[in-house]
This record gives C-alpha cells, structure tokens and sequence, in this order.
C-alpha cells in the first residue's frame, strides 16, 4: 500500500469513524423529563457524557431505554456520568434526564452523545492489514475523542466552582459589611446612651 492510499485511508477513517455529537444544552424543569433518541445498528458502540451544570443540588435522574423499552441504565441523582454500551438490538434508544424529583428548581445538563461505527460481519479477501489498520485508526479517534469530552467538561467543571466561588465571596463580603453596619451602629448606640447617663447625672 502506497503513502498516498494510506493517507487517503487515514483521513477517511479519522472523518467517518466515529459520529461525534457536540455538547449539547438543555434546561430540565421541574417535574420535568426530556429524552433524545437514536436510530442505530446492532453491535454500534454507544456513549453518553453528561453533566448538570446548575440548579439545585446539580443532579438528575439519568435513564437509557433500548428498542423494545428494556431499560438498560438508570441512575438517580447524579450530578455527572460517562456510560458506554453496544447495541444489542437494532433500533431508536433513548436517552431521558429526568427532574421529576425536584419541586420548583430547572436544572441546566451538558451532554454530548457518541455513536460509533456498526460492527463488520464480515471481510473482504487481501483486505487484513487495512483492516488492522483501519481498527487502530478507529481506537486512536474514539481516544482523541475522549480526551476533547474530558477538556470540554474540565471548563465546564471549572466554570461550576468558580461561579461556586464568586457567590461565596459576595456573601462574604456583604456579611462583613453588615457586620461592619451593626458594629457602627452599637458603637454611635453605646456612645448615645453614656452620654445621656451623664447628662442626667449632671442635672441631678
């Protein structure tokens, strides 16, 4: 095999591999539900990366159903998560966030959902190395991948704790100002008072 088919071949797998989704972001009411779907093959590699970015407590009920409504995963209250699965079936999953647990607070998620490539029954005669090939090709772009949901939840986690930290500043600084308010104001207090304690101790 050539360079120039290689490269061609390289280019080909990084672009069709694998079917990233951006992140996506979506506001959860309360008492609320919303679902996403998709319509994949038996044997795709299926992932879900999410995180609750405010709201609350910042957790959610996550739930994976598959084609015949079987769930698959459910988790409670979480706050973020990374789950990957294969197909078993051939079919429309669905991907729900659920605040049905909340009373009045809308929570904010971040999610981005992976589809990878359906698996290959069968292979074409000569064809072994480019298989081979093709398969690592495949690896390395669903661990680039990974590494760019990894980096886009990092600034979203450090986006969290740094709003997390400005508004325990602000309350920090308004306390101390109250504080500050109620020691002014017993001070010019006690300075009054004594000083109409000895005015009427002169009148007398």
């Amino acid at each position: 095999m050539n360079l120039g088919l290689r490269l061609e071949l390289v280019l080909f797998i990084l672009f069709f591999s694998l079917r990233v989704c951006l992140p996506y972001f979506i506001t959860v009411d309360a008492h609320a539900e919303e679902c996403f779907f998709d319509n994949v093959q038996n044997g795709t590699k299926l992932g879900l990366t999410f995180e609750v970015i405010e709201g609350g407590f910042l957790d959610v009920d996550v739930r994976v159903n598959g084609p015949d409504q079987e769930e698959i995963i459910k988790r409670e209250r979480e706050s973020n998560g990374k789950v990957t699965f294969a197909a078993a079936k051939t079919g429309t999953y669905t991907y729900c966030f659920s605040n049905k647990m909340s009373t009045m607070t809308p929570k904010g998620v971040m999610f981005s959902m992976e589809i990878g490539e359906p698996q290959q029954l069968t292979k074409e005669e000569g064809e072994s190395h480019s298989t081979k090939l093709t398969d690592m090709i495949k690896e390395l772009s669903s661990a680039l991948v990974g590494v760019k949901h990894e980096q886009e939840y990092m600034e979203v986690r450090d986006k969290i704790h740094r709003k997390i930290n400005e508004s325990t500043n602000s309350r920090v600084v308004m306390w101390s100002f109250f504080e500050a308010v109620v020691l002014v104001a017993m001070t010019i207090g006690q300075v009054y008072y004594l000083k109409r304690f000895f005015e009427v101790r002169r009148v007398v």
